[in-house]
């Protein structure tokens, strides 16, 4: 593990810079639409104070070495278009969201030609149709939901609806909206919802290209939120009447849980905003916590936010994320398995669960298979993976994009 070595005029330079970056309550004009008021308690985050950096697992060259474990790549489907995210049914279909608005369903491992689902979605830049989850009891209520990027009274919205399957589960209707208005920027829009082992939805948001949200707690952007599957505000929440779960992220597209209370987040580092680049990361964090964005972007301890477990100085940046917990590849069994789109690789992460310090990582796929966008542990226990390729940063093969399953 290598030390953080940090010189005088570096770090004088540095703490100007974050004083300057504190968000102020007068730039924040977004306020999150639940079903209830935020209460006056929730709407402020405690100001950090500086304190020695703790130890973080950074990445200086490179993503790690290459991995040992063996392992093989099936092709599940071809001819996707941009697929996002995906949600296991009971009966082992799959639903699959693509970027331009479409739900398609995978059906007895063959992927039906229309789709069962078509949102008017707005896809410039990173928006568009991103994440999908499937309702803990959908074989009974035959819920999912979604994560898109809509037009509302001509300015575009990131929005949470909820569908329903039909009973032969080739169509679906929309239900209602879970929840509205979260921020919307042509980068950094989050996306990824997920049920956590609650039975609550967790909406995974990023800064709309705003950082100081991040840390505002008024906003919905750049947070994890928590509700509930109606889109109540949960009264176990960290800040009362207020959905926001986690603060301090700047674009999180994978999350997973080790346990009942605790989360190993991914989250992208700048791209040149605030003179800052890379430092992409993974944290582990539970309800309250605050992950640094802005204030804190590297292996940086501060107190109130929370230390990164793995920070990567060249950019992943990272995908979806699961913690592998099937049996095919057993040395992987508790690690967590990040997807990187430019990197093009699967990034393997061992933490510690009792210092929750990173014990390992390592690199699998390098330039395989090309852009790499969700992972996702199947309910047979193999972990599977979307291809990003033709979301235009890629290079999109004949046969489009890909759903891949990671098996020995």
């Amino acid at each position: 593990m290598k030390a953080l070595h940090i010189h005088t005029p570096w770090l004088i330079l540095t703490l100007v810079g974050l004083f300057a970056c504190t968000p102020t309550q007068e730039s924040v004009s977004e306020t999150p639409r639940a079903t209830e008021t935020i209460s006056q308690e929730a709407q402020t985050v405690a100001k950090p104070v500086a304190v020695q950096p703790a130890s973080c697992r950074l990445v200086e060259n490179g993503f790690g070495p290459q991995g040992q474990v063996k392992v093989r790549v099936e092709e599940v489907v071809t001819g996707l278009d941009v697929p996002w995210g995906l949600a296991f049914l009971p009966n082992g279909d799959l639903l699959v969201s693509e970027r331009p608005g479409r739900v398609r369903l995978v059906q007895k491992g063959k992927l039906r030609p229309q789709a069962i689902a078509t949102i008017n979605v707005s896809d410039r830049g990173e928006g568009g149709l991103l994440g999908i989850a499937a309702h803990p009891d959908v074989a009974n209520n035959r819920f999912f939901y979604v994560y898109f990027t809509a037009d509302k009274n001509g300015s575009p919205v990131n929005r949470v609806e909820r569908w329903r399957l039909s009973t032969n589960g080739l169509s679906a209707t929309r239900d209602r909206t879970i929840i509205d208005n979260i921020p919307v920027a042509q980068f950094h829009n989050g996306g990824r919802i997920r049920f956590g082992p609650d039975g609550m939805l967790y909406i995974g948001t990023g800064d709309a290209r705003k950082p100081d949200l991040s840390q505002n707690v008024k906003s919905l952007a750049g947070k994890i939120l928590r509700v509930t599957p109606d889109g109540q505000v949960p009264a176990d929440n960290p800040f009362p009447g207020n959905p926001v779960y986690i603060t301090g992220i700047r674009n999180t597209q994978g999350f997973d849980w080790v346990n009942a209370s605790t989360l190993w987040v991914s989250d992208h580092g700048p791209s040149g905003e605030l003179g800052r680049s890379g430092h992409d990361k993974v944290s582990v964090a539970q309800a309250g916590d605050n992950l640094g964005w802005p204030t804190t972007y590297r292996c940086e301890a501060r107190q109130g936010l929370v230390t990164p477990a793995i920070v990567w100085q060249q950019a992943l940046p990272p995908g979806g994320a699961a913690i592998y917990t099937g049996n095919a590849i057993p040395e992987w069994k508790g690690s967590l398995i990040v997807a990187g789109l430019r990197s093009e690789h699967l990034q393997r992460v061992v933490i510690d669960l009792q210092s929750n310090q990173v014990q390992q990582h390592e690199v699998y796929l390098q330039g395989q298979q090309g852009r790499l966008r969700d992972a996702v542990m199947g309910p047979d226990g193999e972990l599977y993976i979307t291809t990003s390729n033709c979301d235009g940063r890629g290079s999109c093969p004949a046969e489009k994009d890909k759903i891949l399953r990671i098996t020995r």
